[in-house]
């Protein structure tokens, strides 16, 4: 294909065939990368369809199907007679510290926040909850199934799990208040702290694109949390996924502790 800039040359060189990731999707990631850097122009309008599949070196069937896909996400509109155009839509920022939590860590960014219960099961505990909660693999611990809403859109998918010997009857009350904190206060714990988060971006399984609402193959961000009480025991380890293209997530310090090292 001749008269692609560099940046053009770039996205069709990353369409890999053959290798698990259909090209729509492909293209529907090659689409959100561009909008970030500069593919619409000022008023949010795309190129053509005949225009992006020159670009991507695709026909305009896989440029629809990518499209589509977007629009579904809420990334894109279609307006008829006008073109494809970006939705002006801010993502929400949710800050990652020392006491993350989900309601008061979006604060006023949404005028309802919720966190549902949408399955619970009692289970041996995998190699890696047992490492983050202290526990010999194979020990009992309760998983919890959560969706977190705001203004009534699904933006976050999580699966905690707690000991089994210490938490009994966690999920009962999880269910009541739709709150983590609320539900560890039940068991004496008035207070805990983030000890240790990882994160990773990943293609949406299909858990992930049935209760957050995405397209398969969609982008989300995920996390793998360890949370501790004040004296270090670790109480809960959590993997997040959050939609990419609703939810920022945001890194903070830690507080600095009174000889100036880090609190938690």
């Amino acid at each position: 294909m001749t008269g692609l800039g560099t940046a053009d040359e770039t996205m069709t060189a990353q369409l890999q065939r053959g290798l698990g990731v259909a090209l729509w999707r492909q293209i529907a990631d090659g689409i959100r990368a561009g909008i970030a850097n500069g593919l619409a122009d000022e008023t949010g309008r795309l190129p053509p369809e005949a225009g992006l599949a020159e670009r991507f070196g695709v026909n305009r069937h896989t440029v629809r199907a990518a499209i589509a896909a977007l629009a579904h996400e809420g990334v894109l509109e279609s307006q008829q007679g006008r073109g494809t155009y970006v939705r002006r839509r801010q993502r929400l920022i949710y800050p990652i510290g020392e006491r993350t939590r989900f309601s008061a860590g979006l604060g006023d960014q949404a005028r309802d926040t919720r966190s549902e219960m949408i399955g619970t099961a009692k289970e041996p505990a995998t190699a890696w909850v047992a490492r983050a909660l202290g526990l010999e693999t194979g020990k009992g611990v309760i998983r919890i199934e959560s969706l977190g809403r705001a203004d009534g859109i699904p933006v976050s998918r999580s699966t905690s799990w707690f000991a089994a010997d210490r938490f009994e009857g966690i999920a009962e009350l999880f269910a009541r208040t739709g709150s983590v904190t609320a539900a560890l206060a039940g068991f004496g714990i008035s207070d805990y702290r983030r000890t240790s988060t990882s994160i990773e971006a990943r293609h949406a399984e299909e858990a992930d694109t049935r209760e957050l609402q995405l397209a398969p193959g969609a982008i989300v961000i995920v996390t793998r949390a360890v949370n501790g009480d004040l004296s270090g025991a670790p109480v809960q380890c959590s993997v997040t996924r959050f939609a990419a293209d609703r939810v920022e997530l945001r890194v903070e310090a830690a507080t600095p502790g009174p000889d100036g090292s880090s609190a938690g």
